[in-house]
């Protein structure tokens, strides 16, 4: 059984720990190094009540995580949000990641959000499908703003809108 509950430091190392394990697959973020739990210490302090950053639990080892983050920074936009969603490799095509996307978009309305943003690089079909399975549409084409070993990557740019009571998926 999994459950999803909000992050505490102490799981700082098992978000980055599978954060990293995307950076070498050139696929799930424009990171070409891996990180530290230390350089990652103020990224998870941005994380509040208003934007949460959860973690899925599998037998109570952290499998997963998904994480709020504002978009642009300007007031206006304050009930857009863009979504980061990262699942252990070991735990992947097992419907977590969907897990973690539909809790992400049942809870929005109560955190104030109505607007869900994913930025994906176009060439991560699983990631594009598990967004677009969701409800989320493209919005954006960004095309090479991201070189990746030597390699022009395009971005695609999803969104979702949310209203209370409604369910895009």
């Amino acid at each position: 059984m999994t459950t999803i509950r909000a992050a505490v430091e102490a799981d700082l190392p098992a978000i980055v720990a599978i954060y990293n394990t995307a950076i070498p697959g050139r696929m799930a973020t424009a990171d070409l190094d891996p990180v530290s739990s230390d350089s990652r210490l103020g990224w998870f302090h941005q994380h509040s009540h208003h934007h949460p950053l959860w973690v899925m639990e599998l037998d109570q080892a952290i499998v997963g995580w998904l994480g709020f983050q504002p978009f642009y920074g300007r007031p206006a936009y304050r009930a857009t949000v863009e979504l980061s969603l990262y699942v252990s490799p070991s735990h992947s095509r097992r419907g977590f990641g969907r897990q973690l996307l539909q809790e992400a978009i049942d809870r929005s309305p109560t955190l104030g959000f109505t607007t869900l943003l994913g930025f994906i690089f176009a060439h991560n079909e699983p990631s594009l499908r598990l967004f677009q399975g969701a409800g989320f549409q493209q919005w954006g084409y960004l095309p090479q703003v991201a070189e990746l070993d030597g390699i022009q990557r395009d971005l695609v740019i999803l969104g979702c809108r949310i209203s209370e009571g409604e369910n895009p998926g």
